[in-house]
């Protein structure tokens, strides 16, 4: 993490580009309706974009809400970008209290999970709370998730456990890893 947090703004912004074109490219994200994304935070690949284009592309856009207490995420509609939102748990941009639209984690076609590191396997080193793993369960069979990651991210192996759950596609600005059909 702390590589990516040295990366100079401009360099973050301009891989950032590069890695949401793979996204945008890809079927899974053509095909979904619904979508969640995280809000990036300390040089995490940008995602404003990816909101702003979603939205304007007629997609539902969520956003996770975090709940510190029962230490679930729920995923919350954007109706206005980023007039909806307001710095939250970790200073991470979530909605506005009277902005929270709930959404049903089983509508949601595709989901970005974030990560500190990442490995060609699909396993992913969060931030130590255990969220993403235990929300990603609630979504329907059939929901993607894919990661969003600088090069730098990757490793050869991340330590993982049985309720550690891998993403179905990873990526990054120089490429994109399937890690099992969608």
């Amino acid at each position: 993490m702390e590589a990516r947090s040295a990366l100079p703004p401009r360099v973050v912004a301009e891989k950032s580009v590069r890695v949401l074109k793979r996204l945008m490219a890809l079927e899974e994200y053509g095909n979904a309706s619904t979508i969640m994304t995280y809000l990036n935070f300390r040089n995490e690949v940008q995602t404003g974009e990816l909101v702003k284009k979603a939205m304007a592309e007629g997609k539902k856009v969520t956003v996770p809400l975090t709940d510190m207490a029962g230490r679930r995420l729920t995923p919350s509609s954007l109706s206005h970008f980023p007039d909806d939102l307001q710095p939250g748990t970790w200073g991470i941009l979530e909605p506005k209290p009277h902005c929270v639209r709930p959404v049903d984690p089983g509508e949601l076609d595709l989901i970005i999970v974030p990560g500190v590191a990442f490995d060609e396997e699909g396993n992913r080193l969060g931030y130590g709370g255990g969220f993403y793993d235990r929300f990603l369960p609630r979504t329907r069979p059939g929901a993607v998730y894919v990661a969003l990651a600088f090069e730098m991210q990757l490793r050869e192996s991340v330590e993982h456990d049985d309720q550690d759950i891998k993403v179905h596609c990873l990526l990054t600005e120089e490429r994109m890893i399937r890690v099992k059909k969608c």
